[in-house]
């Protein structure tokens, strides 16, 4: 049987092969029966997954572990849906490759971290410096393979990083077209306005998010941002403008009260800083709808963008 990706699969196809477990419970039917409800991810994307009829004889699989799977491909509510036949965990003797089923940035974490801290060295004001290598160290480790969120944005290992450093490279783009801007105070909002998440969600090693943290369910990654930038100001003893203008990126970077900022941008740094975090998202929430739309077709309903997702033909022929 042919391994297909999870972006090739179509309805009434078999599938069989490795996949990465996202999430999985046991739930009841209607009838009471017991079954255990997935999703089940690789690189290229994931799709839920019923066992029904479970009989209990195996523990339900945990989150970020690899199981082999044999099933059928169906449709319910206009969406594909694996209806599991067989499956077990993987062994070491199977070289399950992780690469194939773990959603990675592009780039290696080591040289994300290093473009970000040239430009943090690249600042001229100390007091910037000071708080964002501060925020940076208060990130941690954890920050190498942190995802940027659990399905939306670079939903992948690593994505944190990959979703900073490349609106650093927009903002570079922008600084050459209004050259009057704060270099450093927008570069600075770049690299810490997100670090809040890697208390907010719950991610293993893989980039696998399972859910949100208790502070992300009580405060959020804006609000823990706050009070992290505070600890970074008062342990490098900075205080004053460059907190408070920081600060108030943290909370209105998400631009307006119904995404959740209590404040709109109210200077020309923290609005720029919004609109290059909006072009980040959408434009790689379109490219991995894209990447797993054949050309001339419609993505399924991305519900962070209200909208499907055209895949154009691109080459000439194709007219």
């Amino acid at each position: 049987m042919e391994n297909y990706t999870i972006c090739q699969l179509q309805r009434d196809m078999r599938f069989e092969g490795f996949l990465l477990v996202r999430t999985a419970e046991k739930r009841k039917d209607s009838k009471g029966n017991d079954y255990v409800d997935m999703n089940l991810a690789d690189r290229t994307g994931e799709i839920n997954s019923k066992l029904w009829n479970w009989d209990g004889t195996q523990p339900v699989p945990e989150s970020g572990a690899a199981v082999k799977i044999r099933g059928l491909i169906q449709e319910y509510n206009g969406r594909l849906q694996l209806r599991v036949e067989k499956w077990r965990m993987a062994v070491p003797e199977d070289g399950v490759d992780m690469n194939r089923l773990v959603p990675s940035a592009p780039r290696s974490s080591a040289e994300m971290r290093s473009e970000i801290l040239k430009t943090v060295e690249g600042f001229t004001s100390e007091k910037l410096r000071k708080l964002t290598l501060g925020m940076l160290e208060i990130a941690g480790e954890d920050l190498e393979w942190f995802p940027a969120a659990q399905r939306m944005h670079h939903a992948e290992r690593s994505g944190l990083l990959h979703h900073t450093t490349d609106m650093l490279r927009v903002a570079r783009g922008l600084l050459e077209v209004y050259p009057w801007l704060n270099a450093d105070l927008l570069l600075a909002g770049v690299i810490i306005h997100d670090l809040g998440k890697i208390e907010e969600l719950k991610s293993d090693k893989a980039g696998n998010v399972t859910d949100y943290t208790r502070d992300g369910q009580l405060l959020g990654h804006l609000v823990r941002g706050i009070t992290n930038l505070n600890r970074a100001a008062e342990k490098a003893g900075v205080t004053g403008e460059p907190v408070a203008l920081l600060e108030h990126m943290l909370l209105s970077h998400h631009g307006e009260s119904e995404y959740g900022s209590p404040k709109a941008p109210m200077f020309p740094e923290a609005e720029a800083l919004h609109w290059i975090d909006m072009m980040d998202s959408r434009m790689n929430t379109m490219k991995t709808a894209v990447d797993k739309t054949p050309e001339g077709a419609f993505s399924e309903k991305i519900y962070s963008l209200d909208r499907r997702v055209y895949h154009p033909y691109y080459r000439d022929e194709a007219e």
